[in-house]
């Protein structure tokens, strides 16, 4: 796997996707969250879903299987990482949350635990990105 990390090419265009996922996955979820927050009342919630969580899933796995790749090529150094650990465990809590959400029909509730699941939801996410900002710098 070090020819991942040496081509001038490969690595950095998975960083890219891995971005793009990213972007997909947080700027889907963000509208979603809007909406369960009260905006955009006008907005079927269920429409709304159908139209953004296949987005936030096609994001999600765009950045995790470029990611995965990027973890593969570096893996020793990742698993060194404690910031790459913490990136990990704030992957998992926000997946935690959301099947959480799901499994409790928070979606069509909308009541105040929803509200907080998202809020979770927006900020564990927000911590994934500013974890792997840091790993280059740890």
């Amino acid at each position: 796997m070090n020819w991942i990390v040496s081509s001038p090419f490969v690595y950095p265009a998975l960083e890219s996707a891995h971005i793009v996922g990213i972007g997909l996955l947080l700027g889907s979820l963000v509208v979603f969250e809007l909406r369960v927050w009260g905006l955009g009342r006008a907005l079927e919630p269920a429409a709304l879903a159908k139209l953004a969580l296949p987005v936030t899933l096609a994001g999600f796995v765009l950045a995790a299987s470029t990611g995965l790749v990027m973890f593969a090529a570096q893996a020793e150094e990742m698993l060194s990482n404690r910031i790459f650990v913490v990136k990990m465990l704030l992957v998992l809590a926000a997946g935690s949350n959301a099947l959480w959400l799901h499994l409790r029909a928070g979606l069509a509730a909308r009541d105040r635990l929803a509200r907080v699941q998202t809020a979770l939801s927006l900020g564990l996410w927000l911590g994934v990105i500013i974890c792997g900002r840091w790993i280059a710098y740890r």
